[in-house]
This record gives C-alpha cells, sequence and structure tokens, in this order.
C-alpha cells in the first residue's frame, strides 16, 4: 500500500521533499498559496492545489486527514505555520513535522503539537524523504550520483535469518557491509549468524535499487 504525504510550503525545502517522494512511489499533496511555486511541481506530485494554510477549513477540506504523514515546510511563517501543525493534529495525522528557523521556532511548533521538527541547514529534503518512505531506514548518506549507503535496522521478514540464507545481494542487490552491535561496528560478520531486530545493518546499494527496499 502506498504511503500518501502532504506537503505544506514549495519553497526549495519543501519542493525537494515532495518531489523526491513522489519520485519513491509515495502519493504527494502539494499545498501552497504561491500558484506560481505549485506550477512547478504540479507535474511531479500525485495533486497540488493552491490554498490558504491558515485556514483549517480550506486544510481539512484538502484531505490532510488521510495522510501518514504532514511535513509542514514555512519556517518563514510562524502563524502559517503554528495554525497549520495545530490543523492538522486536530484531524488525526500521526505524524506531523514542521521545519523551523531556529531552535526558538522549533520550541513553539513543538508546544503546538509538532511531532518532529526540522532543520534545512542540518538535513536535506531530499534525505528526509528517503527516510520517511521506510520505518527502517535510520540514516541516508550520498556516496556518489549513483551510490547511498543506508544504516537500516533489518525488515520483519529478515529477523531470526543469517546473512547467507537471506542473500541480501541477490533478492535486494544491496551489499551488507557491517552490523552495529550495541556502541560497537561488527565488520567482520558471521554469514551462517542470525539477525537481531534491534542491531542495524550498514548497506550500500545502487540507488536506482532503492525501491527495493521500501
Amino acid at each position: 500500500m502506498k504511503k500518501s504525504y502532504a506537503v505544506l510550503g514549495m519553497g526549495r525545502f519543501g519542493s525537494s521533499i515532495a518531489v523526491s517522494l513522489s519520485e519513491l512511489g509515495a502519493d504527494v499533496l502539494a499545498i501552497d498559496s504561491d500558484e506560481e511555486l505549485l506550477n512547478r511541481v504540479a507535474d511531479k506530485v500525485t495533486c497540488a492545489i493552491s490554498i490558504d494554510v491558515r485556514n483549517p477549513e480550506a486544510l481539512k477540506s484538502a484531505g490532510i486527514s488521510n495522510m501518514d504523514a504532514v511535513i509542514i515546510s514555512m519556517a518563514e511563517f510562524l502563524e502559517s505555520s503554528i495554525m497549520a501543525v495545530m490543523t492538522a493534529k486536530s484531524v488525526g495525522v500521526p505524524l506531523v513535522m514542521a521545519k523551523a528557523r531556529d531552535e526558538l521556532m522549533g520550541e513553539i511548533l513543538s508546544k503546538v503539537g509538532a511531532d518532529k521538527i526540522l532543520y534545512p541547514e542540518r538535513e536535506s529534503g531530499i534525505n528526509l524523504s528517503k527516510k520517511l518512505m521506510s520505518n527502517d531506514f535510520l540514516e541516508y548518506f550520498d556516496l556518489s550520483d549513483t551510490v547511498a549507503l543506508i544504516e537500516m535496522l533489518p525488515k520483519k521478514e529478515w529477523i531470526g535469518k543469517s546473512l547467507r540464507n537471506l542473500n541480501l545481494r541477490k533478492e535486494y542487490k544491496i551489499n551488507v557491509i557491517a552490523i552495529r552491535q550495541k556502541n560497537d561496528v561488527n565488520v567482520v560478520m558471521d554469514p551462517d549468524e542470525t539477525l537481531s531486530g534491534d542491531c542495524p545493518l550498514l548497506v550500500t546499494l545502487k540507488k536506482s535499487d532503492l525501491k527495493k527496499l521500501l
């Protein structure tokens, strides 16, 4: 089943999240009051609509209550961000993430209900979208234009099985280069040792094969 996201604010950060999530196979609703910004992403997302996010009824009518997560990317507009967070939480959105320009704004948005605060200087919209698309992803790093390094928890169906039995290179086109165990990183892995659900894997893969992990 596809995941669905609403991204509010089509500036550089918001549009990069919206487009990247869409490219990864998610249903994406892009929202902004600026039709010119919306037109730049309209053909790259599922739906793009122009509404005033300060209007709770307009946001509700847009269908945000049906989303797996709402990402609010309007750090330059505190009032709009606050209203959007409060509306999203009031209609039962399970995960509301809000961009903040500084720590003070982050504290305010947390107090009105945001589940996670985003600081754009710390995390790019593209990398965030990768982690959003999989609950198993802990970290995502670009190694080159075509190759990525991911720290991820083993998928549920992998737990209790060995690397030899799983044959992840064949099934998912990934290379397991290390296993994080407590405070240590084990790079000399026993292929017959069974995987534990709380021991993250460090894997490399071609970006073109990323969807196999989602």
